[in-house]
């Protein structure tokens, strides 16, 4: 993606036990290529979600490159061209595979007014049979 553009991240989450419950998926950002040390897992997401026995659905972020943006060395905020990495899990500990993303274009300033919400949608894929 741009470093003005963005991306989605999916998962399918599914409660695999005999009652409902709730699950909060989460969204972390690793920056592989920043000029300064960037934290190794960044929540940038998370969105709660009820399930039913049985049911799963489809959890997706909208992910601007925005949110990639950190301080540099000068204080400026800014989005650099190169591999970010985006996993979802259920928490900070958990696993998951990690889809790697390349932003490119020109090095971008940004400000107050960037983005710094991910927009997320949930859809039920299979729903539990009544």
């Amino acid at each position: 993606m741009s470093t003005d553009g963005s991306v989605v991240a999916s998962a399918l989450v599914q409660n695999t036990g005999i009652r409902a419950g709730v699950c909060v998926p989460q969204l972390y950002l690793r920056d592989f290529e920043a000029e300064v040390t960037r934290p190794v897992r960044q929540l940038i997401g998370f969105t709660r979600v009820w399930l039913e026995p049985g049911e799963t659905v489809e959890v997706s972020f909208h992910v601007h490159a925005d949110l990639a943006s950190y301080t540099d060395r000068a204080l400026r905020r800014r989005v650099d061209p190169g591999l970010i990495g985006l996993v979802i899990g259920s928490d900070a500990a958990a696993g998951g595979e990690m889809a790697t993303v390349e932003l490119f274009g020109p090095i971008r300033q940004v400000d107050h007014t960037r983005e710094m919400s991910v927009p997320v949608d949930v859809r039920v894929v299979s729903a539990v049979a009544q």
